[in-house]
């Protein structure tokens, strides 16, 4: 793989809230078939692998350990039916499902926030799992925001973002990433910072998609990266990360995502969301901040399914 497939390979494993995933293969008649992963976690960069555990007792069992491989189709926020027509002992689960074969074979559904088209490298037995470790062949990723699970119910990053903002004075940011770049505008005080708005009227879902249109870029509405109260200037202070498509921003200009491109910018709190998101991107592991300008925590980004 070249460096900029590492690179795009890291950012897939990592952006994406892969809280709930569906495994696709084809049994030996060509019939598709998935299931709502138990797990799915990245193993290995170089060579890329990615693991998904498997009951013993699914229906299913026989032909994935067979298989010549999977694929992993990470669920996008407006996907809540599909997770679950495949955690379900539904007859048919394609049938009702758009989806393609993907350059491996397996299906891939369409709209979903990622997928990895893998063949089989090995098979672990593991209790009353198995575990099923694939080498990554082909992978897309898009900027729809993945979709979540947590304490037994569905997370989506607009109405997470919504609770958090009820009764506060919000100011929502945009950190916008592409290939390994971020966008800084200027922020009216002689340096550079993120794209931002005062959101209180609006709430934070519609504030981001203004912001998002401001920069004139094709951009999905990414997952909560930060949540931090300014306790100087009174605020809630929520920054989403988000996926751009390629094209040329209206205004400010991307920026090689490293700690010395952020030499200008102003805000000490965005700056340490910025050297955070760049050393987080390196290791192709995130998590949200939760805490005020000068202190808190980063609680990872779970990557357990259903």
């Amino acid at each position: 793989m070249t460096p900029n497939d590492t690179r795009a390979l890291r950012n897939a494993f990592g952006t994406f809230m892969t809280g709930v995933t569906v495994v696709t293969s084809q049994d030996k008649s060509g019939h598709p078939l998935g299931f709502t992963a138990n797990s799915f976690t990245s193993v290995s960069l170089d060579p890329p692998l990615v693991l998904v555990c498997l009951a013993n007792s699914s229906r299913n069992y026989d032909a994935l350990v067979q298989a010549e491989g999977f694929a992993v189709n990470v669920l996008s926020e407006t996907q809540i039916d599909i997770s679950n027509t495949f955690a379900q002992p539904v007859e048919d689960r394609f049938a009702d499902i758009d989806w393609r074969h993907g350059p491996q074979g397996s299906p891939i559904l369409d709209g979903v926030s990622a997928w990895f088209d893998c063949t089989l490298h090995q098979t672990v037995d593991a209790g009353d799992h198995v575990i099923l470790i694939g080498a990554v062949k082909a992978f897309d990723s898009t900027s729809a925001p993945g979709l979540g699970y947590a304490q037994g119910a569905y997370v989506t990053p607009s109405t997470a973002a919504e609770a958090l903002s009820q009764n506060t004075n919000l100011v929502v940011s945009a950190l916008i990433e592409r290939n390994g770049e971020i966008l800084l505008v200027d922020d009216g005080a002689g340096g550079l910072g993120l794209p931002e708005m005062v959101a209180t009227k609006l709430g934070a879902t519609t504030a981001l998609k203004q912001l998002i249109e401001n920069t004139g870029l094709t951009a999905q509405p990414g997952f909560v990266y930060s949540v931090f109260e300014d306790i100087g200037r009174k605020i809630q202070h929520i920054s989403f990360l988000c996926q751009a498509e390629q094209g040329i921003p209206k205004t400010g200009a991307f920026v090689p995502l490293e700690a010395s491109s952020f030499h200008d910018v102003t805000d000490p709190a965005i700056l340490t969301m910025l050297e955070r998101l760049a050393e987080e991107a390196e290791l192709g592991n995130f998590g949200i901040y939760y805490g005020n300008q000068n202190s808190g925590e980063v609680r990872p980004v779970a990557t357990k399914g259903l």
